[in-house]
């Protein structure tokens, strides 16, 4: 049976011998039951996979989540976006795209012109990313620190601890009971690292990024592991000195408490790294916007529903120009139209939404929802409100990098 799946968004996986297609997934019954546990337990949170039942057997479903879940036995399991139809690797680029914009996260820096690494599976495109990153900080050197310690040497050195000294070497005078700094490696940073290391270890298996382990644990020679993981993170402080290991840490953080971007619960997973894909395209189709030198806030908060009392508050996804007479508010919406749908698939509650939006901020005439571009679409949509307020659905393009159509909506605005 599989030890490496790759689903899809919406695929599926049931208890059987043989795939059915590339969308329905077959596994044993105790990869099945470990990954259903994992549901059940963050069910009351989120929903990572769904539970189903049809008429011939059981089946658990992806939703709207993608990464990297592995589980007691081994097997990992890897959902990617489904964008068009597009091949797994070019799934993955996008992917690496998209995490690239993520805010306090470990993707920033990664290079894109390394895309040969996306025929590797997604787990080990990660830890290749943190072994990337590792080596560069490296290459600028480990931090060391002075570190207090007491020992009962057979030579003085540092400051003679007169009380200890009688109590422990009243007979043995050859000794001397000494406290003293030491300048070493071995601080919390370097061991969380080093823990990092030796975790990955033990989940990769590819050998290139194991031969890069071993290579970097003999660096760490002489550095401990951190037995209180959580502990150590909350001693770590970044301050200028300790910059260059931001990137890093963040990495470790990701990896060894893994639960950075989407918590959960369990023991029946030994390790997940999921990302909302709402949040992604969101944070995605923001910073396009940014780069392309538009005024633009995300997230915009400030505005209410209701105005006595303040409460209901407004947060659209996207704001441009912010109080200016051209202002536009955005919506983004992962999620592909399909004109056999009524309304195309747009739902009746982000329109009321968006209209909220428009009469809350009085500025504001264009409104956009903003949804993934598919080859079933063919044009924009608008429709009008009161008040000259206009709603237009604009589609992304996530496999054109220069989206040059979609800026078209926004170049007067620069």
């Amino acid at each position: 049976m599989h030890k490496h799946i790759t689903l899809k968004e919406y695929g599926y996986i049931f208890i059987g011998e043989k795939d059915l297609d590339k969308t329905k997934i077959a596994v044993n019954k105790t990869t099945f039951e470990q990954i259903e546990s994992f549901i059940l337990k963050n069910s009351d949170s989120v929903q990572y996979l769904k539970i189903g039942q049809n008429r011939h057997h059981k089946f658990l479903q992806a939703q709207n989540y993608v990464g990297v879940i592995q589980i007691k036995d081994g097997t990992t399991i890897e959902i990617l976006p489904k964008i068009s139809d597009l091949e797994d690797e070019e799934l993955k680029e996008i992917l690496l795209r998209m995490l690239k914009t993520l805010k306090n996260s470990p993707f920033k820096n990664f290079n894109m012109a390394h895309l040969k690494k996306c025929k590797m599976p997604l787990l080990e495109i990660f830890i290749s990313m943190f072994l990337d990153e590792l080596s560069h900080l490296l290459k600028r050197g480990i931090k060391s620190d002075y570190i207090l310690k007491e020992e009962n040497l057979r030579f003085l050195k540092g400051k003679l601890k007169i009380g200890e000294q009688i109590k422990k070497n009243f007979i043995h005078k050859e000794r001397f009971f000494v406290e003293y700094d030491e300048f070493i490696s071995d601080r919390v940073e370097n061991r969380l690292i080093k823990t990092t290391l030796r975790y990955l270890y033990k989940k990769s298996r590819s050998n290139r990024n194991q031969q890069r382990i071993r290579e970097f644990l003999f660096v760490f020679d002489d550095v401990g592991v951190s037995h209180h993981i959580k502990t150590d993170f909350a001693k770590v402080k970044l301050n200028r000195q300790m910059k260059d290991y931001e990137q890093v840490l963040l990495w470790c953080k990701t990896f060894l408490l893994g639960n950075s971007f989407s918590p959960y619960k369990g023991d029946d997973v030994a390790f997940a790294l999921l990302f909302d894909m709402n949040l992604l395209f969101e944070s995605y189709v923001g910073d396009y916007l940014k780069r392309s030198g538009l005024d633009v806030s995300l997230q915009d908060r400030g505005k209410y529903l209701v105005e006595d009392p303040k409460t209901f508050t407004l947060k659209p996804d996207i704001v441009i120009n912010k109080d200016k007479e051209d202002m536009i508010i955005a919506d983004t919406k992962w999620k592909i139209l399909s004109e056999e749908k009524t309304n195309n698939g747009i739902s009746q509650a982000d329109m009321y939404q968006l209209y909220a939006y428009g009469t809350k901020y009085k500025n504001c005439k264009k409104l956009f929802l903003i949804y993934p571009k598919d080859k079933d679409i063919k044009n924009n949509y608008c429709y009008k409100f009161k008040n000259e307020l206009n709603l237009q659905i604009l589609f992304f393009d996530l496999i054109d990098k220069n989206n040059i159509e979609f800026y078209e909506n926004f170049e007067n605005l620069t």
